[in-house]
């Protein structure tokens, strides 16, 4: 099935908050263990409208499997800099639709005046690693301890 990338709407928050939830979940890729509460996540995507901030989501037959968005940050002294956060549904990896994802939002951040994007992978996520160095990110520093394990054991 094609799949759309478009930019966030008010229609589109509850199919991205399952999304995040789902993969906060997996404990393996996201510094969240669940979703905040629907009306949190709903607060943070409005925001992010009216803010201007740079926020899409991948479609597949109007559902939401993945996201990537900048947020600003706050102070002025980095008005300029954004953080990057995206994730993908496990069918919809290695498809070339998280590229597809960081470049229309980058794009969008730099029309929105950020000149830095920064996020933070986590060391042992390899296929993200190398898409942002595909993208063009560069590794700035290693945060050693910087996440405890809370992968799922299976019984």
């Amino acid at each position: 099935m094609p799949v759309e990338i478009v930019p966030i709407e008010e229609g589109h928050i509850e199919g991205f908050h399952r999304t995040l939830d789902f993969v906060a979940r997996e404990r393996r890729y996201l510094a969240l263990l669940e979703a905040p509460p629907l009306e949190s996540t709903r607060a943070f995507v409005l925001d992010h409208i009216k803010r201007g901030h740079p926020q899409f989501v991948a479609l597949v037959a109007g559902e939401v499997v993945g996201w990537c968005d900048v947020t600003a940050k706050d102070r002025p002294i980095h008005a300029h800099t954004g953080v990057l956060g995206m994730g993908l549904l496990p069918p919809f990896r290695g498809q070339g639709i998280g590229a597809d994802l960081m470049q229309r939002t980058l794009a969008a951040a730099k029309a929105f005046g950020l000149h830095r994007v920064e996020l933070t992978v986590r060391q042992d996520n390899a296929n993200a690693m190398a898409l942002y160095r595909k993208i063009g990110f560069a590794t700035e520093g290693v945060q050693r301890m910087r996440f405890r394990s809370m992968a799922r054991t299976r019984t």
